[in-house]
This record gives structure tokens, C-alpha cells and sequence, in this order.
């Protein structure tokens, strides 16, 4: 599977993603989707929406009893059904609010449900996408839409839906119970609504607009705390006397999100303030009107207790109405959030099991690796496969500006390809050493083992079967990679090592930490292997991070080894106790490892230089040696006999 276009995730790095302006289609679309996170939850929400009409109805009864007691009960001098009618007055409203409090607990116990399957889906989907969404999309950004995205929406999720419908029952009914006591006064009541209606859906675009702002200058302060608070972070800001620069950027962030803050929350006050003073007024319209047809003596004028009623169902209408328009200007702040989290789960991930994969047994793995005619490009750059029948000699000679004629395509395209035609077969047991200066392409090829990217062209086997063709999980399994930068989680020496093989026994952890040379040293430290190593493992040293993560790779016990400067920050005495360990681990695995000590080069069965993105000589180290080609002045530039009785002596590597 390639990758296509430029950049394609690039502008979620700085919050400047598409305007994300509600189009009816969008919104219809942003819509099913929030309804898809209830569906396995319509069960209760059917209860829900049952108890909620339930309850409306009944707050039906009290404006109609109250009418009853006026124009019946009191002008009858009828005490019974006085008292009937007060007790049920004061009975109805108690069962109303029992249910009203179990309807508030079922409706948590739906929107929290919600809220946990949101997040399980885009923590989900944020671990099935490719290594270049994470290295073009700031870790803060990111953050930022797991929580404060997600946390924004809860209000919506859990109170909002519920309330919605709640509300437009109460309206609808309360509506109803009007018309029947007279149409007159109930059209007098609600002649402006569509006017506030239009006002509502202006207002709310405006806030929706705010909101995004808002979040994206949520996720830039996100960003440059996760930055700065950091201890790499912190250790970069101190050694360089550039705190009060981070303090300044802190600061101008942090303003221009109070000022959004504050602009969210006073967009459509002035409307909200006229629609209360408006409903305030209205019931004195209502006297007004019934008074003149009272007065006319209408056969139809209400009566005393219809008016009482009416005032009542009135006030009745006027909150849950009040509550619909304010709700709307609320949900369109909630969809822009809705949005911004739709964004991520929208985005398909790139490396995926094909639909006839299979899965392989570690176990049966020999570890037999083979590249054939590779070709890789980032995926930031446009894809430009070689044309078929192009020359693909190792030792084509390069054009002027560093790129060989053979990555020409069609296109004639002059974007280069970080690998072109790599071509290399390793044997189980074998140790093949990556050799050549930074930038030539030897950790791209270590990526594309375990999929971290997928070839533009060409394949990459492993025991005769394309890597496109293992389920990802199994791949995963028989491949150990221990990157240049070595990476601890803030947890226990245990923990970080049992990362590797979950379940892991003490003795299988200490017997891996041996191996490594770093078991003695564990034993040392305060808590032994409960000692927390610090975030990114800054309580141990380089070399003693670099020995961990070898001791995590060794435990995991994998068929195919790769090792990007494994042993790079190791003392003399420490890398010697490791290369002994790690020739008995390889022994029936194949190891793939870029090479940046001559320990590893004089071991190595196969060595490849690498210049420009393609292999440029293939052998051993004494073969290599008596070409006098590249290696030659590889060897000599980086590994130098500088010792008197002639023994050669490492010069740390820049590649």
C-alpha cells in the first residue's frame, strides 16, 4: 500500500485545519454519527425519552387542577373536591421529581457510556495510524483533542440530548393544553418565537465559529506546556537561559485564549437578555387581552380560572422554550468540537492488514529477510514510482545534483526517493551491518520491516511472504527494534521491561537484565526493579537507559533483531559484556543493524554501504576493505588506527 500526496495530516499541527463552517449535509452527517455512539445504549434511552414524556404530561395536571379549583371547587363551596384536587396538587409533583431523579441517573449512566466509547474509539483509531500522522502533528495537538475536545462535549453528551427532548415535549404539550383553553391568547403568547427563532440560528453560528477558535487556541497552550513542562523540555529551556522566552510565549497564549474565552461567553447575551425581558412581558399582554374581551362581554372570554391556568401553562412554556433557543447557540459550539474530534476518526489509516493476511506463528519464524527492488519515498513527497524497465545497476553513477538517473520516472519528476532498487537478501543467524553517512537511507530501511512505512515499489519478505501480507499483530511479534533514541515510560524498571512480553516472570525480567549487563546495576538503585525511572528514564543514564531497552528487546525474545546504534552510549566495558550477549541472541535470528562501532562491522556476515538513498558496495568487512571504494573511505574517516601498537580504536560515528 503506498502513500499518496503531500502532507496530507499536516495542517492538524497547527490548528489551521478547513473551515469547519456547518453545511446542512455536514451537519446531517456530524449528526448520525453522535447518534451511532448511542445506538448500543437504545434501550435505555427509550426509557429515557418514556420517563421524560411521562413527566411532562404530568406537569400538565397542575395548571388544569388550579383551573378546576378556581372556576369549580371555590364557587361550589365544595370541600371535597377541594381537598381532591390540593392533594393531588401536592402528590403528582412528588412523583414527577422520583422520577425525575431516575431519569438523571439512567441519562448519566448513557452519556458517561458515550463519553468512554468516544474516547476508546479515537485512542483507537490515534494507535492505527501511521508513523507520519505523529511525526507532522504536535504531541500537544493531539492531547488536546483526547481531552479538552472530549471533555468539552460532555455537558452536550450527557445533559444537553436528554434536555432537548425534554424541553420540546414540555412545548409541544404545554402548546397543546393552551390552544384548548383558548387559541387567542396562545397565538398573542408565541407571535414572536420565529423572529427569536431566526436570531437563535444567527447567534449560534457566530458562537460555533468562537468555539473552534477557542479550542484550537486551547490546543496551541496544550501544545506549549507539553513542550516546555516537559523534562527535555525543561532541560533545553535551562541550559539555554530561555525561560523568560518561554514564560513571554506562554503568556501570549494564554491572553489571546481569555479573549476568546470571554467572547464565547457573552456572544448572544444582549439576545438572551431582550428574549427573558420579552417572556417577562407577556403574560401582561395576556390580562390585557382577556380583560378587553371580558369586558366586551365575549361568550368566549376566559374565565377567571382559564386566565390563571393560561398564566401558569404560560410560564409553563416559557423556560423549557427559552431553554430550546439557548440550546441551540450551546449545541453549535458543542458540533464545532463534535467536528474537530470527527476529523481524527475520519482519517484512514494507512497501514493496514490486507483482507487475505495472515498471521505467523513466531515460533515456525526462521527469520529469513529479503529486499527485493525496493523503492521508498516519504509521504510527504509525491509518489513517483520508476518507470518499468529501468536500469537498476547498484553502481549507476549519480547525476550532478546527487540523484541517480534510474529514480527518474515518467513524470520526470526531480524529487529524489530516500531508497531506490534495494536489493539484499539476509540468511537466519546472519548479521547485516547498515554502513554510510547520515541521511543515506539506513534507517529508512530498518522502517520498512515492521511497517512503519510500505514501499512504493518492490517488496519486503520475510521467509518468502510479503510483509503486506502479515497481519500487523503477528509482525509485530517476531520483529525487536531498539532505536538510536531510546524511549522509557515514568514507570518501574519492571514495568518498562514486562512492556515487551505483558505477564513476564521475575526470573524471565532478570535473566533478560543479565544479558543486557544491566542487571547488577538495577539491583543498586533505591527500589531495585520497583524503582521508577523518571519520565523518558532520566533517573538512569544514557548508557544505562540503552542497556534497558536492550534487556526489553532480549525479553521479548524476538526471530528478527534490528539495532539503530543499540550500543552507542555504552562505556567500553558494558558495550563488550552486551555484544557477547547479543552474538548468543542472535544465534538462528536474523539482525539487521546500523552500524556505528567496529565491533559491530568486523562481526557483521554482510556489510551494505549506503550513499544517497542506494546500496553502492555488498560484503565483508576484508572484502570491502580491498575494493578501496566507498567503504574504504568510510572506514577511514570513522574508524581510524590512532594506537601505537596498531590496534584500531573506535571514533564515534556521526551517521
Amino acid at each position: 500500500m503506498s502513500f499518496g500526496g503531500r502532507g496530507r495530516y499536516h495542517h492538524m499541527g497547527g490548528g489551521s485545519g478547513p473551515d469547519m463552517t456547518m453545511r446542512p449535509q455536514r451537519r446531517a452527517a456530524t449528526l448520525r454519527r453522535i447518534a451511532g455512539f448511542f445506538r448500543p445504549y437504545r434501550g435505555r434511552v427509550l426509557i429515557v425519552l418514556l420517563t421524560i414524556i411521562l413527566t411532562s404530561l404530568i406537569g400538565l395536571a397542575n395548571p388544569y387542577l388550579l383551573k378546576l379549583l378556581i372556576d369549580d371547587a371555590l364557587p361550589n363551596r365544595d370541600l371535597g373536591k377541594l381537598d381532591l384536587y390540593v392533594g393531588l396538587m401536592i402528590i403528582l409533583p412528588i412523583i414527577s421529581g422520583l422520577i425525575g431523579v431516575g431519569q438523571t441517573y439512567l441519562n448519566n449512566i448513557i452519556g458517561q457510556s458515550v463519553m468512554q466509547d468516544l474516547r476508546n474509539a479515537l485512542y483507537t483509531h490515534l494507535q492505527a495510524m501511521p508513523l507520519r500522522f505523529f511525526t507532522e502533528t504536535r504531541t500537544g495537538e493531539i492531547q488536546s483533542r483526547l481531552a479538552n475536545d472530549v471533555g468539552g462535549i460532555q455537558s452536550l453528551v450527557t445533559d444537553t440530548a436528554s434536555s432537548v427532548f425534554a424541553n420540546f415535549t414540555v412545548v409541544i404539550s404545554t402548546l397543546a393544553a393552551m390552544i384548548l383553553i383558548d387559541w387567542r391568547l396562545t397565538a398573542l403568547s408565541v407571535a414572536v418565537t420565529p423572529f427569536f427563532m431566526y436570531l437563535t440560528y444567527r447567534v449560534g453560528k457566530v458562537r460555533r465559529a468562537v468555539a473552534k477558535q477557542t479550542q484550537e487556541s486551547l490546543a496551541d497552550i496544550t501544545t506549549i506546556t507539553e513542550e516546555t513542562v516537559s523534562v527535555s523540555g525543561m532541560l533545553l529551556t535551562k541550559t539555554f537561559g530561555q525561560q523568560q522566552t518561554a514564560i513571554d510565549r506562554f503568556r501570549k497564549a494564554n491572553a489571546k485564549l481569555a479573549v476568546l474565552q470571554i467572547r464565547q461567553s457573552m456572544v448572544g447575551r444582549w439576545f438572551f437578555m431582550i428574549i427573558g425581558t420579552i417572556f417577562s412581558i407577556t403574560p401582561a399582554l395576556v390580562y390585557w387581552l382577556a380583560g378587553i374581551l371580558a369586558i366586551q362581554h365575549d361568550p368566549s372570554a376566559p374565565t377567571i380560572g382559564d386566565i390563571v391556568a393560561f398564566t401558569t401553562l404560560q410560564s409553563r412554556l416559557f423556560f423549557p422554550l427559552g431553554q430550546l433557543l439557548n440550546v441551540q447557540v450551546e449545541v453549535q459550539g458543542a458540533l464545532a468540537l463534535f467536528d474537530r474530534i470527527f476529523e481524527y476518526l475520519e482519517m484512514e489509516p494507512e497501514i493496514v492488514d490486507a483482507p487475505d493476511a495472515v498471521a505467523v506463528v513466531p515460533a515456525e519464524v526462521k527469520g529469513k529477510v529479503r529486499f527485493r527492488h525496493v523503492w521508498f519515498q516519504y509521504p510527504e513527497q509525491a509518489i513517483l514510482p520508476p518507470a518499468p524497465g529501468l536500469a537498476t545497476d547498484d553502481d549507476e553513477p549519480a547525476s550532478a545534483d546527487g540523484e541517480s538517473n534510474a529514480q527518474r520516472g515518467p513524470s520526470d519528476d526531480a524529487r529524489p526517493f530516500a531508497l531506490e532498487d534495494i536489493d539484499f537478501e539476509v540468511q537466519p543467524g546472519q548479521l547485516v551491518a547498515l554502513v554510510g553517512p547520515s541521511g543515506a537511507g539506513k534507517t529508512s530501511t530498518t522502517y520498512l520491516v515492521p511497517r512503519l512505512y510500505d514501499v512504493n515499489e518492490g517488496a519486503i519478505e520475510i521467509d518468502g511472504v510479503d510483509v503486506r501480507q502479515i497481519r500487523l499483530a503477528s509482525l509485530g511479534d517476531v520483529i525487536g527494534f531498539v532505536t538510536q533514541e531510546t524511549y522509557l515510560f515514568h514507570a518501574t524498571v519492571r514495568e518498562n521491561l514486562a512492556y515487551a512480553k505483558p505477564g513476564a516472570t521475575d526470573r524471565e525480567i532478570q535473566t533478560a537484565a543479565r544479558l543486557a549487563a544491566i542487571h547488577d546495576r538495577i539491583r543498586e538503585l533505591p527500589q531495585g526493579y520497583d524503582t521508577t525511572v523518571g519520565e523518558r528514564g532520566y533517573k538512569l543514564s544514557g548508557g544505562e537507559k540503552q542497556r534497558v531497552a536492550l534487556a526489553r528487546v532480549l525479553l521479548k525474545d524476538p526471530r528478527i533483531l534490528i539495532l539503530d546504534e543499540a550500543t552507542s552510549a555504552l562505556d567500553t566495558v558494558s558495550e563488550r559484556l552486551i555484544q557477547t550477549a547479543i552474538e548468543r541472541v542472535m544465534r538462528g535470528r536474523t539482525t539487521i543493524a546500523i552500524a556505528h562501532r567496529l565491533s559491530t562491522i568486523l562481526r557483521a556476515d554482510q556489510i551494505l554501504v549506503y550513499e544517497r538513498g542506494r546500496i553502492v558496495e555488498r560484503g565483508t568487512h576484508t572484502e570491502l576493505l580491498a575494493l578501496g571504494g566507498a567503504y574504504a573511505r568510510v572506514y577511514r574517516e570513522q574508524f581510524l588506527p590512532t594506537e601505537s601498537h596498531g590496534e584500531p580504536t573506535e571514533v564515534a560515528a556521526v551517521a
